[in-house]
C-alpha cells in the first residue's frame, strides 16, 4: 500500500482531516483535504467536523488551530518546523510602546507564538490585515512582528499612525530587486505579483500585491500568460492547478525562495504522525489571552 492509501485509511480510522499550507512541499499538499493560507486554515479549523486535525505547516499554525479547537487533537507532522519571525518580538519593546502611546491597539500578525499573541489586542493575516486595522477604533497601531507587512498596511491605511517592530520573514526579506529585475528583463511581458512580507524595495517592482490566496486568485483571473511570483516557491502547485489548461507560466527568483521549515513537512512525516499519534500540540499556558485576539480577528474580518 502506498503512502497516500495508508494515509487515507488512517484518516478514516482516526476521524482525521489534513490541512496544509501553500508553502509545504507539493507532494504533501496533494495529500491534504484542504490547502490554504493562514487565515483560511484558522477559519476552517473552527468549522471542521472531525476528531483530529493534522496541520501541515509550522508550529504557530498548529498552535492556533489547537487554541481554536481545544477539544480536538491537533498533530504537527514535524515538531521542529518553526517560523523564525514568530519569535521576533520582545515583551519589553511592546510594553514600552504601550506606556508611551494612548489610544493604541497592538496588532499581531498570526505568524507568531501564542505568547506574543497574548500581548496583543487582535491578530491579522496578510489577507485581512488592511480590513481588520481599518475596523479598529484606535488611532495608533503597534504592528508586530513583521515590519514589512506592517509598512505595507500603513500605506493602505494612512489615516492611522503605525509603530513597527523589526521582525521579518527570512525568505521574503532576502529577496532582492536585482533578481526581480533580472526576471523582468528575461520575461518583459510577465506580470509581477508579490507578497506583502517582501521588502518595500521589492514591492515597488510589483504589479499586484496580495496574500498567497489573493495572488493565486489574481493569476487565475488575469489575461496575462507569464507571471513573476515573489513569495515562497511552494505556491507554484496551487497556481498551476488554478490555471490548468491555460498555458500560464510562473517564474521565481534565482535564489529559490524555499522555506526550510515548511520543507520539513513531508508525506512520510504526515503518515507517521497519523499512525503513531506523534507531534500532538498541547494547549499553551496563555490560551485565554492568546485566543481572544484570534477570535477578534475572525469577528472583524467577517464584517
Amino acid at each position: 500500500m502506498d503512502i497516500a492509501a495508508q494515509i487515507a485509511q488512517l484518516k478514516r480510522e482516526k476521524d482525521a482531516v489534513i490541512l496544509a499550507h501553500y508553502y509545504v512541499p507539493a507532494e504533501t499538499q496533494a495529500l491534504a483535504d484542504y490547502v490554504g493560507d493562514s487565515f483560511y486554515l484558522a477559519r476552517l479549523a473552527r468549522e471542521l467536523d472531525c476528531s483530529t486535525i493534522v496541520l501541515c505547516g509550522v508550529s504557530f499554525m498548529a498552535e492556533s488551530a489547537k487554541m481554536l479547537n481545544p477539544t480536538r487533537t491537533v498533530l504537527l507532522p514535524d515538531v521542529t518546523a518553526d517560523c523564525p519571525m514568530a519569535h521576533m518580538v520582545r515583551k519589553e519593546d511592546v510594553d514600552a510602546v504601550k506606556a508611551r502611546y494612548d489610544d493604541l491597539a497592538t496588532v499581531c500578525y498570526i505568524n507568531s507564538t501564542a505568547e506574543i499573541k497574548s500581548w496583543s489586542d487582535v491578530c491579522v493575516t496578510s489577507s485581512n490585515a488592511v480590513k481588520v486595522v481599518r475596523e479598529l477604533p484606535q488611532h495608533n497601531i503597534l504592528f508586530i512582528p513583521d515590519m514589512h507587512l506592517g509598512h505595507y498596511v500603513s500605506l493602505q491605511v494612512p489615516e492611522k499612525s503605525f509603530i513597527l517592530n523589526r521582525g521579518y520573514c527570512p525568505i521574503h526579506h532576502k529577496m532582492i530587486p536585482a533578481e526581480v529585475e533580472e526576471l523582468e528583463m528575461a520575461h518583459p511581458e510577465a506580470v509581477v505579483v508579490a507578497h506583502p512580507e517582501c521588502t518595500e524595495e521589492v514591492l515597488r517592482e510589483a504589479d499586484y500585491i496580495g496574500s498567497t490566496k489573493q495572488m493565486i486568485d489574481y493569476v487565475a483571473k488575469s489575461d496575462a500568460k507569464e507571471f513573476i511570483v515573489l513569495t515562497v516557491e511552494g505556491v507554484r502547485r496551487e497556481m498551476e492547478l488554478a490555471t490548468e489548461g491555460t498555458g500560464k507560466r510562473f517564474y521565481f527568483t534565482k535564489t529559490t525562495p524555499i522555506c526550510v521549515n515548511m520543507a520539513k513537512v513531508t508525506p512520510e512525516k504526515v503518515l507517521a504522525c497519523l499512525r503513531d499519534g506523534t507531534g500532538e500540540v498541547g494547549m499553551p499556558d496563555c490560551v485565554a489571552e492568546a485566543t481572544t485576539p484570534l477570535e477578534r480577528m475572525l469577528e472583524l474580518a467577517a464584517r
